[in-house]
């Protein structure tokens, strides 16, 4: 029947078994499902059950009364079973009703009256079991209660797959354990890796070999992980030329790998590999077995070590270039990791390092450095060899650390073994070869006597090539010195200095036509051939020059010559004598400077009349300066005059009001005349030193207060907004009438250049901070003229307590048309008015800001400007409360500037 098929299937029955769940007698997470599905089904009891092939076994119980059934029970009294067979969920409202229960002994008993089930199934789909509810009592199953039965089965479907895996995991690591102890067992190095290019197997022999991780590491990284090389052992292996990555491509056999581990000898192995599939023809992964063939490969690489040096030597073309070639032949094909070449002295007493080689890829920067290094004879490694004249091998320089001069730096580049060669001729030691190896190396006498052999061949060769090289180096040295000196435009000499004192040229660097005129042959005297011609009034210069050589010091000395073609020259010559071989010998050089004194000289005429050019300028400012307080001073009075007639005139009774207008147009314009007459003339008194200030006592809180009050009027008929922020107390010692002034020039700029609805703000206070140096270039500003009308402001006695020792700022901010960054540095030039203040129409004299400028210095203050937040500018005045340092400044007659 279906229903015995289906219970009875091998593929189910197999999943059953692989849950490993037949012998658990308790499941704690389907403990809390049945308990759930008590609680949320309200029933009596909740069952999860496994279906086997002759029992129904019960994995967990859960029971409102009375004792779970025992864990094994008989198909023939399991409704669960018809679940399994149709694979499907199932409700009974009352199974006393249903003949399909009637030999179920729990129905018969009434203990089983409703049942509501819903299978479960392995990951692989095939139905395990069920989990169950069942009440005493009929009851109808609506939809929501088989839902969450449903969704009750699916949690304990997941703890079934879960001890699926589990189960699967423990009999896959049995077989894995099994075959790595079969692996282990061999005396070959075995590794396999997966399609994906995973390793997953090491035997012992390869984990000995490799010593890296038996991880799953992808192909990828293998070779920087294990350090895998390709033949030549220096070079790491690209990831398709990885043996496995080979084998999961091909069969193939003798690809050699080098296995180069830190603190290890190198190792070289003969890899055999080959892909693994499945009898289904489905690609598993591969496997690779390796050979060690260091030894055999040791015996070769010495005979290729000879063959080597032998080739480096015929080819270097010098003793150096031999030498490197053959620390680098030795220890290339050995692969050391470096070989350094010490000179021995001719004395035998120090031995210096002229050349090394590192292994390609080995960074030893810190070990071997780029300076020269000199050691003592008995020193380090290559002063011992020289002292012993016999091999020297260190097999780890960590039990032997003081055997280096440099043996700190050696461990921590990682360097184990030492070996030193001395390189003879004959008895003597010519030169001494180290090397140095990063793995610990036994003493090989074969390999001594080997490289013995070749030491002797190096010393036969060097002798040779050394002589030879000397004569070379001192003939291009010679040429190439020639060569720089040709270049030169001054004359290089030597002179050799007689008993009589004469100087015989013995050498010329160059030709002698730039300094003598002409040719000048060797061996004549040349004190004589120069004294005669240089310049009388230089003579004393020429012969202090020819004293101090004969003395043996060094001197120079700058005198006039008259060549060989007429041209007198201005010559400056160094000379430095010396001894050699009992000989007075002099080495110097003669410069042409003539076109250096012709510069001085030029630039002295030059500099007499730019002098009388300053003087001349100085002059007629000066006669301007008065020109103009002449003229200011001569115009003063015509225009009094004139202003006066105006007002009579404007007075009259009988005036009608065309002739009216005009004489308030002839009042107007005159005023502004007047204006622009003292300023001149306040400008022309402070430069010309006869104005000053008149220090006392004054209120600067009053003062400008009252300057703010005069200028109301025209600020409110522009509807400008004039706020003021004033410390109570602000004493200072001024000149009331100038201050003032200065007070009027910026209120008067500030309503002038801002707009209608704008804003001026005036603040003053102490500030205690140093005045800076001067105005902020960069900032924009105004210029404008001061107001004619000025208030008094002396301080009280409790006011001049305040701010004594230090300063007090006033500033005068508006949201004015501002001026261009660029024209800033000219804002307090006297005439200058900004580009925004023409293109606006505003009309001016460019007077103001300067006169502003000048009585704030004349107090000891500055006065600068800077750009406004919301534009416009901020003109900020800091004056010393101290007042003035001297009253003389400019002059002793203080003037008022409405004085007529």
């Amino acid at each position: 029947m279906t229903t015995v098929d289906r219970v009875r299937d091998p593929e189910r029955l197999e999943a059953l078994r692989s849950t490993g769940l037949l012998e658990v007698h308790r499941v704690p997470l389907l403990d809390q499902v049945t308990r759930m599905a008590v609680r949320l089904l309200h029933v009596q009891a909740a069952l999860v059950t496994l279906i086997a092939e002759d029992r129904q076994v019960i994995l967990s119980y859960t029971g409102t009364g009375g004792l779970p059934p025992s864990r094994d029970v008989p198909l023939s009294q399991s409704m669960c079973r018809h679940l399994l067979v149709d694979d499907a969920p199932m409700a009974v409202d009352d199974a006393r009703r249903d003949e399909r229960w009637r030999d179920i002994g729990a129905v018969a008993r009434g203990e089983l009256a409703a049942y509501a089930g819903t299978p479960l199934h392995a990951p692989c789909g095939q139905p395990l079991g069920a989990l169950c509810v069942i009440d005493g009592r009929p009851r109808a199953w609506d939809r929501e209660e088989l839902e969450t039965l449903g969704s009750l089965a699916v949690m304990a479907e997941a703890e079934i797959s879960s001890r699926s895996a589990e189960r699967a995991r423990q009999e896959l690591q049995e077989e894995r354990t099994f075959l790595s102890a079969l692996l282990d067992s061999l005396d070959v190095p075995v590794s396999a890796c997966d399609t994906e290019g995973r390793i997953i197997r090491f035997n012992q022999p390869m984990r000995e070999a490799l010593q890296g991780p038996e991880t799953p590491v992808h192909s990828s990284h293998w070779a920087r992980a294990y350090q895998l090389f390709d033949a030549d052992g220096r070079h790491l292996l690209q990831e398709e030329e990885l043996p496995l990555v080979r084998a999961l491509r091909e069969r193939f056999t003798g690809q050699e790998v080098v296995v180069r581990r830190p603190g290890r000898p190198a190792r070289r192995y003969l890899v055999n590999g080959h892909p693994l599939d499945s009898p289904t023809g489905r690609r598993l992964g591969a496997v690779n077995v390796g050979h060690d063939i260091t030894a055999r490969h040791r015996l070769q690489v010495l005979r290729d070590t000879q063959h080597a040096v032998t080739r480096a030597l015929a080819d270097a073309g010098s003793v150096e270039q031999a030498a490197c070639g053959v620390i680098g032949a030795i220890a290339g094909t050995l692969g050391w990791a470096c070989g350094e070449y010490w000179q021995v002295d001719p004395g035998g007493e120090r031995v210096s390092r002229t050349g090394s080689w590192v292994r390609p890829g080995r960074d030893l920067s810190a070990f071997t450095g780029r300076d020269a290094m000199t050691v003592r004879s008995g020193q380090g490694l290559p002063g011992r060899v020289v002292a012993t004249g016999r091999p020297v091998w260190i097999r780890d320089l960590n039990a032997e650390p003081d055997r280096l001069v440099r043996d700190g730096e050696a461990l921590e580049a990682g360097l184990r073994t030492a070996v030193g060669l001395p390189v003879r001729s004959g008895e003597r030691v010519l030169a001494v070869l180290t090397f140095f190896t990063d793995t610990a190396e036994e003493r090989d006498d074969d390999l001594l006597d080997l490289l013995g052999g070749v030491c002797a061949h190096v010393g036969r060769f060097m002798e040779r090539r050394r002589a030879e090289d000397l004569a070379l180096a001192l003939t291009a040295s010679r040429r190439r010195f020639d060569r720089v000196v040709a270049q030169l435009d001054d004359l290089v000499w030597s002179a050799e200095i007689e008993q009589d004192g004469a100087a015989r040229w013995i050498y010329q660097g160059g030709s002698t036509t730039g300094i003598l005129g002409g040719h000048v042959p060797l061996g004549i005297d040349a004190a004589a051939f120069i004294g005669e011609r240089v310049h009388p009034d230089d003579r004393q210069a020429f012969d202090g020059l020819l004293a101090g050589v004969r003395a043996g010091r060094p001197v120079q000395a700058e005198y006039r010559l008259t060549g060989l073609d007429g041209v007198t020259r201005w010559i400056w010559t160094r000379a430095a004598p010396r001894r050699e071989d009992g000989r007075l010998l002099a080495d110097g050089i003669s410069t042409d400077v003539t076109e250096r004194h012709r510069i001085a000289a030029e630039r002295e005429r030059l500099l007499t009349a730019e002098r009388e050019q300053v003087r001349r300028l100085r002059e007629l400012d000066r006669m301007k300066d008065e020109l103009v307080a002449l003229v200011s001073h001569e115009i003063r009075a015509p225009v009094a005059v004139i202003r006066s007639y105006a007002e009579m005139l404007a007075d009259l009774p009988e005036l009608t009001d065309e002739p009216r207008m005009f004489a308030d147009v002839i009042d107007r314009r005159s005023a502004h005349l007047q204006h622009l007459v003292d300023d001149l003339l306040d400008l022309a008194r402070l430069d010309a030193g006869h104005t000053t200030v008149d220090p006392r006592p004054v209120s600067l809180t009053r003062l400008v207060r009252q300057a703010v009050d005069e200028h109301r009027a025209a600020a409110a008929a522009k509807h400008l907004t004039v706020e003021v922020a004033l410390e109570h107390h602000l004493p200072v010692r001024a000149d009331p009438v100038r201050l003032r002034q200065v007070l009027d020039n910026l209120l008067s700029n500030a309503v002038k250049y801002t707009p209608e609805h704008g804003t001026v703000t005036v603040t003053a206070g102490c500030d205690a901070a140093p005045a800076p140096d001067g105005p902020r270039h960069g900032a924009p500003g105004h210029n404008g003229r001061r107001s004619r009308k000025h208030g008094g402001g002396e301080a009280s006695p409790q006011e001049a307590e305040t701010c004594r020792s230090g300063t007090v700022t006033v500033t005068v901010a508006d949201t004015g048309i501002g001026v261009p960054a660029e024209e800033y540095p000219c804002l307090f030039d006297r005439f200058f008015r900004a580009s925004t203040a023409r293109r606006a129409g505003i009309t001016g004299t460019g007077l103001g800001l300067a006169v502003t400028k000048a009585v704030v210095e004349a107090h000891g203050g500055t006065v600068t400007a800077a750009p406004g937040e919301g534009g416009g500018t901020v003109f900020t005045v800091r004056l010393p409360t101290a007042g003035p340092a001297s009253r003389d400044r400019l002059g002793s007659t203080p003037v008022r500037s409405d004085q007529a």
